[in-house]
């Protein structure tokens, strides 16, 4: 044997060795390896095929890593044993799988013939996976839900992706999905954890600002609670970057951005049972519990429960929160059948909510207050409760051809008494306020019927798609507006005396929407696994109906529109993934105002258009990507006296997003994100920057595991906004802005009982600032220092 085959094998070895020592459960367990148990993998390359196969089974497995990335494998979908499935994903390969007897399995070439366990094996490149992902272990680009696409890993996708997994949802001590997307650069919030919704915007545009939220669940509109949602029940956060209206249907508010999808946790191959206890200053405390099972003979019934509550003082002025939240998943996962259900509850009451504050024209932005102060009433509130249900189905007709569908839908219940629109009346920082009791009740429902077939022309493998859905929305609204205007100021807000304003009579319709679309894709792959071209359209249907306070129909709205896709993706090494797209989105036209000569006409929808380069790469511990990407939508503007779509925003930018491991134990994450954006088309706007776009953002952060303390993690992180402009005149903006945030986390094993300790202190320097602008020209004032701290213990 030769000097590089003996060393090769000896560090294989210590790797098995070391393997075992952290992951018990891959210890060889002859029982274990004649268990049956259920994969969902999907098509790949053979090397990233059998590293999911092992990771999931917790094997040991050696291979040419080099080799078999040449050689691609259409996935596992059903129950196996390890022998088999290793044998099902070769199939068709030139590979086979030796058993070791040891609890570990070798995929040597066919043509190098049945070799003997004990014979000398010379292997230049090996590969060993089964060890359990520790906190130093890069963060490699996962798969994303893609919608009509199916699960597409992010080195396939045609668009630009980013996930968060429930670990690091876990790590930032999220208590809501808006505290775990702007670690992306392309993302911000633009509203804040006080007030009474997440909004944000993805690429420049804004994202989930209405009353009908963006979130899509599990692929799926209309499911995620409607103006907040909560992160106990959610297993990751997927962020698509560009429209998605051909991937996921037209979203409720239409926004060419992208999107963010929500995929809810599920019973998984072990039992879980883990309790969590947090604390947030200044006295806000709560808990959660996450249950996880499953069942049968062959552990095909899951059931998994996650709850939680907290309640307390915040660090804004006169404010109490408390929310809660449950979710049961359900599901069964059989040879050919799965299914699902998700049945998910929120609550949340704030007494004094936060709000945006806007500003009259002809002022400078006063600066911003001290991150503590809160111009809201203590006798002011909000209460907002959220019910929603999700049942899939897919079924494999044979090994090529899937059928799937999904039925539900949500209600919120809304009950609010507060300012609805504070403004700024001079640089004094004067507010002028003026209260409201509302009533909201929005009801949400969506259905989908599709199949997913692949199929093999010559030297071309297909993976064809169609499906038709429907999404239904219906908005409630009654208010009774006070009949007192008050002054009170942002640095010094005024103890107002409480009012009573009478609850609105009756909550009458206000408004429905029905969108309905077919939708037919297919992704050719070609050349191996090198070129991916993805190609499909879609038809929307947009139905929209206003109604006056007695019921009647004012405004009628019923057209439709084509959205096409299309994306290349070439791939010269398993490690560089290049891309392209060119994709079209759509959103509801708007009404013309009163003002204008055509009040009353209901303007065609509207078209947006992306055009995006970029590479990805993936080798080791380093994962980057950069795009350079262009996004012009439609929209409404006066020209003369007729309300017309002569208007454009046009949002032309690059992005950047890297992951490394610098030294062993040293970690740095950054993302930026440059943006020139303007409107083009007005007599009066064209060339000037649209409202709350920044042309620069940017977040650079790192992690630390520190060896004199094994499970010790320090962590930091920064985050940077540009200036923005309030008004569409230009004339007024804010300043850019930083925060600073600071952590650790501690894992450790107390017994059978791991437990992870995190604490974190977000805006160290308790920097004060203007740090967004809504769509509407709503000003998000700055959190002051927060302190979190958390416990996990697992049982």
């Amino acid at each position: 044997m030769s000097r590089r085959s003996v060393l090769t094998w000896i560090v294989v070895t210590i790797a098995i060795a070391i393997g075992a020592q952290e992951c018990p459960a891959a210890e060889s367990q002859p029982g274990r390896a004649a268990e049956a148990t259920l994969y969902a993998i999907p098509p790949g390359t053979l090397d990233r095929v059998l590293i999911q196969f092992a990771t999931d089974a917790k094997i040991d497995l050696s291979f040419e890593a080099e080799t078999l990335k040449k050689s691609h494998s259409t996935g596992l979908a059903g129950r196996y044993t390890v022998l088999d499935g290793l044998r099902k994903l070769l199939e068709g390969t030139t590979y086979h799988v030796i058993d070791l007897h040891d609890g570990g399995y070798l995929i040597r070439s066919t043509s190098a013939g049945v070799e003997r366990v004990d014979a000398p094996l010379s292997l230049p490149m090996v590969t060993v996976i089964g060890r359990v992902a520790g906190p130093s272990d890069p963060a490699a680009p996962a798969a994303a839900n893609l919608g009509l696409l199916g699960s597409v890993d992010a080195m396939d996708a045609p668009v630009s992706t980013r996930s968060f997994d429930a670990r690091a949802i876990r790590d930032a001590q999220a208590y809501s999905i808006a505290d775990v997307v702007e670690q992306d650069a392309s993302v911000r919030s633009v509203s804040k954890p006080g007030g009474i919704l997440d909004a944000f915007t993805i690429r420049g545009f804004p994202y989930s600002n209405g009353n009908f939220g963006e979130i899509a669940f599990d692929g799926v509109y209309g499911i995620a609670s409607n103006y907040r949602v909560a992160t106990g029940y959610v297993e990751r956060i997927e962020l698509i970057k560009g429209p998605t209206t051909l991937l996921y249907g037209m979203s409720p508010g239409g926004s060419p951005g992208g999107s963010i999808n929500i995929s809810p946790k599920r019973a998984g191959a072990e039992d879980l049972t883990e309790v969590s206890l947090d604390y947030g200053s200044v006295a806000q405390a709560g808990t959660s519990i996450d249950i996880s099972r499953r069942f049968g003979s062959d552990r095909a019934f899951g059931v998994r429960f996650n709850g939680g509550y907290r309640a307390g003082d915040t660090a804004l002025d006169n404010q109490h929160r408390q929310a809660g939240s449950g979710a049961l998943a359900l599901d069964y996962r059989g040879d050919r059948l799965r299914a699902s259900l998700d049945l998910i509850g929120q609550h949340e009451t704030i007494s004094a909510p936060f709000r945006l504050v806007h500003i009259v024209p002809g002022i400078a932005v006063p600066d911003a207050p001290d991150g503590h102060r809160n111009i809201s009433q203590s006798w002011e509130s909000s209460r907002i409760n959220d019910g929603s249900v999700l049942a899939r189905v897919a079924y494999d007709v044979g090994d090529h051809l899937q059928l799937f569908g999904h039925v539900g839908g949500g209600r919120t219940r809304v009950a609010r008494v507060f300012a609805i629109t504070p403004t700024i009346i001079n640089e004094s920082g004067d507010v002028s306020v003026f209260d409201t009791n509302y009533r909201f009740e929005v009801d949400r429902s969506s259905a989908e019927a599709g199949m997913r077939w692949t199929f093999g022309t010559g030297p071309v493998n297909h993976r064809l798609a169609w499906s038709v859905n429907g999404y239904k929305d219906e908005l409630r609204r009654g208010l009774v507006n006070s009949s007192i205007t008050s002054l009170t100021n942002l640095y010094d807000p005024v103890a107002l005396a409480p009012q009573s304003i009478a609850e609105p009579a009756s909550v009458p319709k206000v408004s429905a929407t029905f969108l309905s679309g077919v939708s037919l894709a297919d992704t050719a792959t070609m050349f191996g696994d090198m070129l991916h071209v993805t190609a499909g359209l879609r038809y929307q249907r947009i139905r929209s109906d206003n109604f006056s306070a007695n019921g009647e129909t004012i405004e009628h709205y019923d057209k439709g529109a084509v959205s096409p896709m299309l994306g290349i993706v070439i791939k010269p090494d398993e490690a560089v993934s290049l891309y392209a797209n060119r994709v079209e989105g759509l959103s509801k036209g708007e009404t013309a105002p009163t003002s204008a000569a055509n009040a009353g006409e209901v303007l065609a929808p509207y078209k947006s258009v992306q055009y995006e380069v970029g590479v990805k790469l993936s080798k080791r511990a380093l994962v980057a990507s950069f795009s350079a990407f262009q996004i012009s939508k439609v929209s409404g503007i006066m020209t003369g006296t007729r309300y017309a779509a002569d208007g454009e925003q046009r949002n032309r930018g690059l992005e950047l997003g890297v992951r490394d491991e610098l030294l062993p134990g040293v970690r740095i994450f950054g993302s930026a994100m440059w943006v020139d954006a303007v409107i083009d088309g007005s007599p009066t706007l064209s060339g000037k920057a649209p409202i709350g776009v920044p042309s620069w953002q940017a977040n650079l952060g790192a992690e630390w595991d520190m060896r004199w303390l094994p499970g010790l993690t320090l962590t930091s992180q920064a985050l940077y906004n540009g200036a923005q402009y309030v008004d569409a005149a230009n004339t007024q903006r804010i300043p850019p802005w930083v925060r600073w945030d600071l952590g650790l986390r501690y894992r450790v094993d107390v017994g059978q009982h791991p437990m992870t300790l995190r604490l974190a202190i977000r805006n160290v320097l308790n920097r004060r600032g203007w740090t967004a602008v809504d769509a509407y020209g709503g000003l998000a004032q700055s959190d002051p220092r927060t302190v979190l701290a958390s416990v996990s213990v697992g049982f």
